[in-house]
């Protein structure tokens, strides 16, 4: 039940009073129908903290009473103005004005939460200043009484938006999105980065059996290492339709870098142990982690320093990118050698560059790639991402030929496997059970601190006592935390509060970490809709006492989330969507090789909900109207979608149709056919369903997709609140 503990009223704070304007004048939005949105900008702070904000206030007779205030995964010292460039769906401040909002952004006192003298906690502080700051000089412009304030942020973003409405009284309820739990970081970072080490070579085997018509199995034709390394992943809680992206080709290795000087600091005897103490996968030299393992020594022959060390790092205030705000870009510097490594299959990530003699020695660099002369056996190292260094062009320069170096992936090797010695005490984290033995006891030698306690800078630890109403949204196929996060977060509500009356947790098929409206493709959508409606619910169950939708129904097994397949049962706000091929010809029903729905044994049921049919054997036929059918070149398609939205969260507004397997980010045109669509009442449900035919002219296999978006209303201009899903249909033509 709820206990008694202190609650930062950032009105009684000395520290935070002595707030400034100064810039208040009139700005516009404009939509992408050329709608324009005035309103007034506001732009302050509080000078002893060197806090920042913005407040984007509407009209006046437009103004409802609220206010929606964002707070960015990774703050920085300008962050305040970092949402004014958006647009479209990623408008933010549009998205407050449109509906009678005003809109907050500060910088979150990003000056006192680093360096000797940090204070995270400055982040839920300076963001309660910045909100009920924001009051008063509302209730001055509208001559209102208190506006209702809602926070919301997702990833670091998250972390941050829980520790404000479970430690201060400044907002009236929260949405935080694709949430971590205390332990996430840096474990769920270095899971994934391990797993796109040891699975780099199977990831298009593992996206083609659990993607639409597949067999359900990918460990069938992989090594005895990577069928290990793929279980633990699921255990751990990591989707694996989310491998797409690498089998595209794209391997990101997000925030470790970041991530790694941190733990580095604070235990760098572990980057000793995992190579040399039994129990570590280091120590085996027969393991992955061994033969993965560069250590190389090689002669400059010349360089090229960066035109400009502190480039563009691609860093924005978006839950993907914002950690960049760390690193330095190293685009177009370069170091030639006389030698380099050889070998087919080099794992270079993570590979540090350090300078072993002359005016640089013991500078450190990261290595982005190798480009070898094959004429002299020698090759050039370009340079990376480099974590906080602001002097990288004059580091290069002070290199010079003759100077020996280094290349070592160790210590980046060894963090990827981090997690394993990070057991959590508390068994709620049941992720880690795959670690223990029967007693709840870790299994392999484990560090002293479970750093992820201390990794959410915030300077608190989730603890469920919502001080407010909260809505969360995960999303089902995060790459970036586990989809689990959110359950373990429900349940720390309960536990804490001793209901969920306060409470709604909605899960998202088909949807990545990131918050862009740019992630959609044949393959994915974007929560962005279901977010944005979100707010609109919180803002209503507050003000008005309208109870939002139930939470999804789902159950958690083995690291995985599973949603309710039955369409009246399974609530959330996201409709169901199932899409089905069909064909006239003699091969309409043919087997389809290997691509079964789904095959018996161990891993039948590893996808998300979609893939849980057993089939009796690895040939079982695909027949018209299924998600896999074998067609002759020529012959037309039928496909059928049906989407089924939960009760009370509105209609259709259009199902799409692609026909290419666009696997790109971003992609255009991915959905150039638009069905027509019949619309059923089922029970108290909207049902629709569309159908659109399709002809291959060539041989091979294809994948065809709908995307279906609902809205509450049923509006289908609404920019901000359609809900999206998708679903796919494999085609073998011959």
């Amino acid at each position: 039940m709820k206990t008694t503990k202190q609650i930062y009223d950032a009105k009684q704070d000395p520290t935070l009073q002595d707030s400034y304007i100064d810039a208040d004048e009139t700005r516009e939005r404009v939509l992408p129908d050329g709608t324009a949105l005035p309103y007034r900008y506001v732009h302050g702070g509080f000078k002893e903290k060197k806090v920042k904000f913005i407040f984007c206030f509407p009209p006046k007779e437009q103004f409802k009473g609220r206010f929606y205030q964002y707070l960015s995964p990774f703050p920085g010292p300008d962050e305040e103005v970092a949402s004014l460039d958006k647009t479209g769906e990623d408008d933010k401040i549009a998205f407050c004005l449109q509906n009678g909002a005003y809109f907050v952004e500060s910088n979150m006192g990003s000056e006192f939460m680093f360096g000797s003298k940090a204070d995270p906690t400055m982040c839920f502080k300076a963001s309660a200043a910045a909100a009920e700051y924001s009051r008063q000089v509302a209730m001055e412009y509208y001559g209102c009484k208190r506006p209702y304030g809602y926070v919301y942020g997702g990833s670091g973003g998250g972390y941050k938006t829980m520790a404000c409405i479970e430690n201060t009284n400044a907002w009236d309820g929260a949405v935080p999105y694709v949430i971590g739990s205390p332990v996430s970081l840096p474990n769920t970072i270095a899971m994934h980065v391990q797993s796109q080490r040891e699975l780099r070579r199977v990831f298009g085997q593992i996206i083609d059996s659990m993607d639409a018509g597949g067999d359900g199995d990918p460990c069938r034709h992989m090594t005895e290492n990577e069928a290990f390394m793929y279980r633990e992943m699921l255990r751990m809680g990591f989707p694996p339709m989310a491998w797409f992206i690498e089998a595209a080709g794209r391997i990101d290795d997000g925030s470790l870098p970041v991530l790694y000087p941190n733990v580095k600091n604070k235990d760098a005897g572990y980057f000793e142990d995992f190579w040399n103490v039994p129990g570590y996968l280091g120590a085996n030299p027969n393991s992955s982690a061994s033969r993965d393992r560069l250590q190389f020594s090689g002669v400059v022959k010349s360089v090229h320093a960066p035109v400009d060390g502190v480039s563009d790092n691609g860093a924005g205030n978006s839950v993907d990118d914002a950690w960049r705000k760390m690193l330095a870009n190293g685009k177009d510097g370069w170091i030639e050698l006389e030698e380099i490594p050889q070998g087919d299959d080099l794992y270079l990530k993570g590979v540090t560059i350090t300078i072993t003699s002359g005016e640089a020695s013991g500078k450190q660099l990261l290595l982005d790639q190798i480009i070898p002369d094959p004429k002299t056996g020698g090759g050039i190292l370009t340079i990376g991402m480099c974590y906080g260094m602001s002097d990288l062009t004059a580091v290069v320069d002070s290199i010079k030929p003759g100077d020996t170096l280094t290349l070592d992936n160790s210590d980046y090797i060894a963090l990827q496997s981090y997690y394993r010695h990070q057991v959590p005490d508390d068994l709620s984290f049941r992720a880690w059970d795959q670690f223990r033995d029967e007693n709840g006891r870790p299994t392999l030698p484990q560090r002293k601190n479970v750093m992820g306690y201390s990794f959410s800078g915030t300077g608190t630890v989730q603890d469920g006592q919502i001080q407010g109403k909260v809505i969360v949204v995960q999303a089902m196929m995060d790459e970036g935390t586990c989809p689990w996060c959110a359950d373990w977060y429900r349940k720390k509500v309960i536990e804490a509060t001793g209901s969920e009356k306060d409470f709604r947790v909605y899960y998202m098929e088909q949807c990545l970490h990131g918050d862009v409206a740019m992630l959609e493709n044949n393959i994915i959508v974007n929560y962005l809709g279901a977010h944005k409606q979100a707010l609109l619910d919180l803002s209503d169950w507050v003000e008005r006492g309208i109870e939002p939708p139930a939470s999804s129904e789902y159950r958690y097994e083995d690291g995985q989330i599973y949603l309710e397949e039955d369409a009246t049962k399974r609530r959330g706000v996201q409709s169901i969507v199932k899409l089905t091929a069909s064909a006239t010809g003699s091969h309409a029903a043919t087997a389809n090789g290997n691509h079964a729905a789904a095959a018996t044994g161990s891993h039948a049921a590893t996808a998300n909900g979609n893939h849980t049919a057993a089939a009796t054997g690895s040939h079982a036929a695909t027949a018209n109207g299924s998600d896999c059918v074998t067609v002759k070149v020529g012959e037309k398609v039928t496909f059928t979608a049906k989407a089924v939205v939960p009760h009370g969260v509105g209609t259709v507004t259009a199902m799409d149709f692609g026909f290419e397997d666009i696997r790109m980010i971003p992609a255009d045109d991915c959905f150039p056919v638009s069905g027509q669509i019949t619309h059923e009442d089922y029970n108290g449900q909207d049902k629709a369903t569309a159908t659109v035919t399709h002809t291959f002219t060539a041989p091979g296999t294809y994948f065809a997709s709908v995307r279906v978006k609902s809205e509450r209303s049923g509006n289908e201009k609404s920019m901000f609140t359609q809900v999206k899903n998708l679903a796919r249909a494999r085609v073998v033509v011959k």
